[in-house]
């Protein structure tokens, strides 16, 4: 197995960890950045991102990952494809196996590995994923503004969702397989209240109908076996997110969903030298804005731990 030395190692590339790239290597810490099994991550299946500051025309989420590499690498960031397959942080400085096949041991590590959505695993779902089906209604809801969509979900991710497109479309089916929703009490009474939202209670989605776009749903009855189609423009899926933590979890603390826990208004974990940004510590925001505003804390609070380990030495 190879090794290696760096100072600052960036565990995954998204918004949050080419954020933490660009301001690491600012600071001259020659940060050594590995893009993770999904260069660019969420963004790279968004067709469109509009909500994303400086970009007045709007910009797809290839295009701006890209751009976003190449501002890291302008300033110096080594940026690498590989796998983070496993970690040591029970000792420092911390060691991170990449492809398990290349050691390296980092002075400070920022993991900025993220999330991904939770799908039902329908053909039509993935064909038509970016063609009207979204995992983010905050990020794609605008384009369906005025027309017919669907929620799939009954807890409190699927009812925000749901209650934020009835804002903006006149119809909102809300999929509930069971014949109560999970969400808490004050999220229920809201989309009960909403006029524009319509649950359908003991259903399960069979198919997303459309052949370019989405066009329709085909719901079923799980208690009667009864087949439905409605007639919809935009399917929402809002069943959670996993976040991509499992190899930190034997060193760093997790909530039960498996998202990693970090120091109040910081990136620190409790392991000195290892911070978290992104949607791999953030079930709440989970925004491209928002990851790229914890990458700059990431590397910030990286930045100063090295400079205290330093004056240490001295």
């Amino acid at each position: 197995m190879t090794q290696e030395n760096v100072k600052v190692l960036i565990i995954g590339s998204g918004p949050a960890g080419y954020t933490a790239a660009i301001y690491a290597s600012r600071a001259g810490l020659n940060p050594v950045l590995y893009t993770g099994g999904e260069p660019g991550g969420q963004l790279t299946t968004t067709t469109d991102v509009e909500n994303f500051p400086g970009y007045a025309e709007g910009v797809s989420g290839p295009q701006m990952m890209m751009d976003l590499q190449k501002q890291a690498e302008r300033f110096g960031t080594d940026i690498r494809f590989g796998l983070a397959t496993s970690v040591d942080f029970s000792s420092y400085p911390h060691k991170v196996i990449i492809d398990e096949k290349h050691e390296i041991t980092a002075e400070s590590v920022i993991i900025s590995t993220g999330a991904s959505v939770k799908y039902l695993g329908l053909e039509s779902e993935s064909r038509l994923l970016n063609k009207g089906v979204s995992g983010c209604a905050v990020c794609d809801g605008f384009f369906y503004k005025g027309k017919v969509v669907a929620v799939v979900g009954g807890g409190d991710t699927a009812a925000e969702e749901a209650l934020y497109l009835s804002n903006i479309c006149p119809k909102v089916y809300l999929i509930v397989r069971r014949d109560e929703l999970r969400a808490s009490k004050i999220m229920q009474k809201r989309v009960m209240d909403n006029a524009n939202i319509e649950i359908l209670w003991n259903s399960s989605t069979e198919e997303v109908l459309g052949v370019e776009e989405v066009e329709g749903m085909r719901i079923v009855n799980n208690v009667t076996g009864e087949k439905t189609e409605y007639d919809i423009n935009g399917f929402f899926v809002a069943i959670g997110h996993k976040p991509n933590t499992d190899i930190f979890k034997d060193y760093l603390e997790t909530d039960e969903t498996g998202y990693l826990i970090v120091e109040p208004g910081s990136s620190r974990t409790k392991i000195e030298g290892v911070f978290v940004t992104g949607d791999a510590a953030d079930k709440i925001y989970r925004q491209a804005v928002t990851a790229a505003g914890s990458g700059c804390m990431g590397a910030l609070d990286a930045e100063r731990f090295l400079a205290a380990k330093e004056a240490e030495a001295v």
